[in-house]
């Protein structure tokens, strides 16, 4: 006979009195709670009554999403499963039980608390030491909204919608015509409905005509068509900026397909978030303009930015095509060529896209849950303060 440990799967107590005496003083769970408790969460609480049935803390939602975000679950229903099942959730939950419906409300409805909360995380990394803005690298990635490709709507279809409705209203019509009038009194009420539907047409058109657009989602009528490396995914633009020690300090959701007009707001986001412009910053040739390589030289920012000629020549070599005749893209060539620059430029690639690649392989941030510009980026501010915050732990896990 085998000399075994004794095993009760039934017995009174499965686990010590302490969470900590289980996971460890230093689990991620607690770093999660001590950050937490640092933030002024008055963003939060002021959006809340004081009349009617208690609600969850502010709190206790935000410490299990940052850590459910950081683990990569991203579904509301999932995390209500974890919280009843898995230790580090309970903890965080206090014993408490949210369900799927309370714990996605408070993602859609605090977006602009999440943002700020997303902040203050920068800033406790900043006086810890991290943070630093000698380089910062900019950089964007296509997210998928949560809706189908095919749901969409264009003037083509809605033409021929329009012609498919008033085809059965006209053959209805044709039919009770042909019947006994008596028997025709349901006809306004048969029609009524396509009528109706006739009626938003027109609207849905002008919906179209305002957002400058060939296509529009049904499901989800921010996102966007846009242009990536497997040809079009209707979603989202996230951009973000990383330090040298591959901290977000900035981050948004946007429409646009074009990234040059993004280098410019995401620097000046840095800037308001640190209290400080970055002393250097690189993004790839989509976000080189004229007038990009122009405002970081009048902001004394030392960019690295090259245009797409440039950028294929540094990439893969060769000569350059097309000449530069602005003044400001001649000196980014200039600079750009020279081995320094090359360096600085190629230091990029190990700033930024490892953290996308974070974000979208480990954390679920490949397609959205939520739908809407503004609760999608709710989302994605969830997910880089959770980022923000394992980094954070692994340089300073008892805070």
């Amino acid at each position: 006979m085998g000399n075994f440990l004794e095993y009760n799967p039934e017995q009174a107590y499965l686990l010590p009195p302490t969470v900590r005496d289980v996971l460890g003083e230093e689990h991620l769970c607690f770093f999660v709670h001590r950050a937490v408790e640092k933030l002024d969460l008055r963003e939060f609480e002021e959006s809340y009554s004081d009349e009617g049935h208690p609600a969850y803390h502010p709190a206790l939602l935000l410490k299990v999403w940052l850590y459910a975000y950081a683990l990569g679950v991203t579904s509301s229903r999932r995390l209500e499963q974890r919280i009843r099942e898995d230790l580090a959730f309970r903890y965080l939950a206090g014993g408490a039980q949210p369900d799927f419906w309370a714990l996605n409300e408070f993602r859609k409805r605090h977006g602009r608390a999440l943002n700020d909360a997303f902040t203050q995380v920068v800033e406790l990394a900043r006086r810890l030491g991290m943070g630093k803005l000698g380089h910062v690298a900019i950089d964007s990635t296509r997210i998928a909204a949560n809706a189908a490709a095919d749901s969409i709507e264009s003037v083509a279809k809605l033409r021929a919608e329009r012609a498919k409705i008033r085809g059965r209203i006209r053959r209805w019509q044709q039919q009770c015509d042909g019947e006994d009038p008596n028997e025709g009194a349901g006809t306004a009420v048969g029609t009524a409905a396509w009528q109706q539907q006739l009626e938003q047409i027109p609207v849905r058109l002008e919906r179209l005509r305002k957002a400058g657009l060939q296509k529009l989602s049904r499901t989800d009528g921010d996102s966007r068509f846009l242009r990536d490396r497997k040809g079009f995914t209707l979603g989202y633009t996230a951009t973000v900026a990383v330090s040298d020690d591959h901290l977000i300090l900035a981050q948004q959701i946007s429409q646009e397909g074009n990234d040059n007009g993004l280098l410019v707001p995401l620097v000046e986001a840095v800037t308001r978030a640190c209290g400080e412009p970055p002393q250097r910053v690189s993004a790839d040739s989509g976000f080189f303009s004229n007038d990009n390589a122009r405002a970081m030289e009048e902001r004394k920012i030392d960019a690295y930015v090259p245009d797409s000629n440039l950028a294929r020549v540094l990439n893969r070599g060769g000569k350059l095509q097309v000449p530069a005749y602005h003044p400001a893209q001649q000196r980014m060539r200039r600079k750009l060529r020279s081995p320094a620059g090359r360096a600085i430029y190629q230091r990029r690639k190990a700033l930024v896209e490892p953290v996308l690649g974070i974000l979208k392989e480990q954390r679920g941030m490949r397609r959205f849950r939520l739908r809407g510009r503004s609760k999608a980026a709710a989302e994605f501010a969830l997910a880089t303060t959770a980022l923000n915050l394992t980094r954070l732990w692994r340089v300073s896990p008892l805070l």
